[in-house]
């Protein structure tokens, strides 16, 4: 397969990362319930949000919103590796379950976090080269932006609108905007 998302999603089993309840439904291109208030994100948007980070092999990877680890493992596949992702979880029980279903990866390579009360991201391990928010933000979140690298990478939904923002060496930043898209709240301390 030439498309390497394409490959990943093949590759990374939704349903393995989905409550025993909802894993019929893993095919079903529509977010589902995860338990406490969340949803495992629908296929398309996931899909639609890896192409607009633009992920390589080696790059570092911060997955803020982990939930149930899918996106995580998926973004594992795509760096490879030589790369590494942190995903972020405000949920203690999440954070668990995802840490679970991830229990095959190398921690080294992959690993979920529970999220410090205070703080957005993961800054003790900045920079980033991307940085893929599964939540609504209600403004862009600048400690996210803070935490990528130069020519690093941050894609979040925003007010309802799924936003591309790219840092630049002088610390400047380009933001665009890529559609309408619904998510559960990001959820802050």
């Amino acid at each position: 397969m030439d498309d390497p998302i394409r490959a990943a999603m093949a590759a990374v089993a939704r349903e393995d990362f989905l409550p025993e309840g909802q894993r019929k439904h893993a095919s079903t291109d529509a977010p589902l319930a995860i338990g406490w208030g969340q949803t495992n994100s629908q296929p398309h948007t996931v899909e639609a949000m890896l192409r607009l980070l633009d992920l390589g092999p080696g790059m570092r990877v911060l997955d803020v919103g982990a939930g149930s680890g899918w996106t995580t493992a998926l973004l594992a596949h795509l760096v490879g590796e030589d790369g590494s992702v942190i995903g972020v979880e405000i949920v203690p029980e999440l954070r668990d379950l995802a840490s679970a279903a991830l229990s095959g990866y190398d921690p080294e390579h992959v690993r979920v976090e529970l999220a410090e009360r205070g703080v957005l991201g993961w800054p003790a391990e900045a920079p980033y080269d991307r940085v893929l928010v599964s939540a609504a933000a209600r403004s862009l979140p600048t400690p996210l932006v803070d935490q990528l690298g130069d020519g690093g990478l941050l894609v979040v939904p925003v007010r309802g609108r799924m936003t591309r923002v790219v840092r630049s060496a002088d610390g400047g930043t380009t933001v665009t905007e890529h559609g309408a898209y619904r998510f559960v709240p990001l959820l802050d301390w």
